[in-house]
């Protein structure tokens, strides 16, 4: 009776030992599954992650470049700009700025234009108004007082304008227009004219 009690409880024992082990193992190859799956999918994910990094990184590079290639760009011709300014200014503004010292020469230039302006208005043409600044009130402003009527029939009238620098403008007396001749005029007017110029000679046109 105890040998087949020790039997049964041995079998027991053993069937159980088993069935720990067959589940065990189960469960330890199940693990291992789930653990390929996400190894697997950990490094789809990394290489994933991996490319679009890489893709990022080359798209920044391009934007980056092409930034730098932008910026490079607008310096030179930033550059060339002021360097093309201060070469006209250098040639163009001592020379007008001398001119326009010179009251002869400023006195020249008004005379010719009233005499043109009153040829072309003989008849029914009217009065000029001539805008100075201040300080050629006595130089050019008591001259051209005492020269009107000899250059215009219509009447010319002196104005002194504070905020004129050198030079003049000029006028019909309706005050439909004015067309300047100060020196800041003549300035822009050839540096206007040279920059093509200077531009081709200095840079080939580019």
């Amino acid at each position: 009776m105890d040998s087949k009690l020790q039997e049964l409880t041995a079998k027991i024992y053993n069937e159980g030992v088993e069935k720990a082990r067959a589940d065990a193992s189960a469960i330890l190859e199940k693990a291992n599954k789930e653990a390929e799956n996400i190894l697997q999918n950990a490094k789809q994910e990394a290489s994933r992650i991996i490319e679009q990094a890489h893709k990022e990184a080359e798209e920044l590079k391009r934007n980056v470049t092409n930034e730098i290639k932008l910026s490079s760009r607008q310096a030179i011709s930033s550059l060339r700009q002021q360097i093309t300014e201060l070469i006209l200014t250098e040639m163009v503004s001592q020379p007008v700025n001398e001119a326009f010292r010179d009251k002869d020469f400023i006195k020249r230039m008004i005379e010719s234009i009233l005499k043109k302006w009153q040829a072309d208005n003989s008849s029914g043409g009217q009065g000029v108004y001539l805008f100075l600044p201040p300080e050629d009130e006595e130089k050019l402003g008591k001259y051209f007082e005492t020269r009107a009527i000899e250059l215009m029939n219509k009447g010319l009238k002196l104005i002194y304008d504070e905020k004129m620098g050198r030079g003049f403008r000029i006028g019909p007396a309706d005050g439909s227009y004015v067309i300047s001749f100060t020196e800041e005029d003549f300035e822009n007017f050839f540096k206007n004219y040279l920059r093509p110029r200077t531009n081709q000679l200095l840079y080939g046109g580019k």
